[in-house]
């Protein structure tokens, strides 16, 4: 039997619920309707007061999180989409971010991102926030690409005592299903080799390493080119080690991600790569992202405003012949 990715996102709760008291859950709509995704469907009675319905404000949210993790708890709060989270800004990368810091306390919340675009979700349901996030220190920012990795980097994210950004995709929820739940052991901040390969390198997070493998499943049909896949898993902290190593392989580098282009994970693994590494590179690093325009509504819209496989392949096409 197939679980899906939001499936793996909902038994891990059960999970941290069942083995520690101190976890507890808290959003808009997820005891009893189970959220807006199901990702905490039925969790309520199971465990009674323990799965919270919220007020429809983000910062009181993230606010009474704080207060709980500071006083022992391990607090995991659902934003019911990842753009709303925007509300809770102030509170996520001022307060929860710098109080290790300034106080040698810990904050540990898990803030769950259901990320990234759908067909027809529009401007204020579409976003990436992951870069956002890691601009700021203190904070953990994690981007799942698998369900078995939404299941164990949930459970790893929770047992931080850091606070963690989860960004888990929304495309990925039901479109994504695995045989079983049974991971790597990579810890946080491990990137994977997801398609090994000789000619070029694709860097990729969250859905895009699908459609990366993708890409590269149809240059190696169409041209013979080995593309080899990386997911970063987590884009802060950023395993450069595992990318300058596949880069050293390979010579060339594309980095993919579907956020908007100004600035990112993208621009980031780009410089560190020239930076580093640059006596590695056979060519120009390229990167490919969204249109830098708000997410459109229409279904034929978004999927030519985000990286497809035939953008990809372009890319790499321009990359491999230079």
């Amino acid at each position: 039997m197939s679980i899906t990715y939001v499936d793996a996102i909902r038994e891990a709760q059960e999970k941290l619920l069942k083995e520690d008291p101190r976890v507890f859950l808290y959003g808009q709509d997820i005891a009893q309707f189970g959220g807006a995704f199901k990702a905490t469907k039925g969790l309520a009675e199971e465990f009674p007061g323990r799965v919270l319905d919220s007020p429809i404000s983000e910062d009181a949210m993230i606010g009474m999180a704080i207060g709980a993790a500071v006083d022992g708890m391990r607090p995991i709060i659902e934003m019911q989409f990842a753009d709303f989270s925007s509300v809770a800004f102030n509170q996520i990368v001022n307060q929860a971010g710098t109080h290790f810091y300034r106080t040698g306390v810990p904050v540990p919340i898990t803030v769950r991102l259901p990320s990234g675009g759908t067909p027809g979700s529009g401007p204020f349901h579409s976003q990436s926030m992951e870069a956002i996030y890691s601009h700021y220190p203190g904070i953990v920012v994690v981007t799942p690409a698998t369900v078995s990795d939404a299941y164990h980097m949930l459970i790893q994210a929770v047992e931080l005592d850091d606070p963690v950004v989860y960004c888990e995709h929304k495309f990925l929820y039901r479109w994504l299903k695995a045989n079983s739940i049974n991971g790597d052991g990579l810890p946080l901040g491990r990137a994977r080799i997801t398609r090994p390969g000789k000619h070029a390198t694709i860097v990729a997070y969250s859905a895009m390493v699908h459609e990366a493998v993708r890409a590269a499943d149809r240059l190696k049909e169409e041209s013979g080119w080995d593309i080899e896949v990386v997911d970063l898993r987590t884009v802060k902290p950023l395993d450069m080690d595992t990318v300058l190593a596949s880069v050293a392989r390979t010579g060339r580098l594309l980095a993919l991600g579907e956020a908007f282009p100004w600035g990112g994970v993208t621009a980031e693994v780009v410089s560190r790569v020239v930076t580093e590494g640059f006596h590695l590179l056979d060519a120009p690093p390229k990167r490919l992202n969204s249109r830098d325009t708000p997410v459109p509504y229409h279904p034929n819209l978004w999927a030519a405003h985000r990286p497809t496989p035939e953008t990809i392949c372009l890319a790499m096409r321009e990359l491999l012949t230079f």
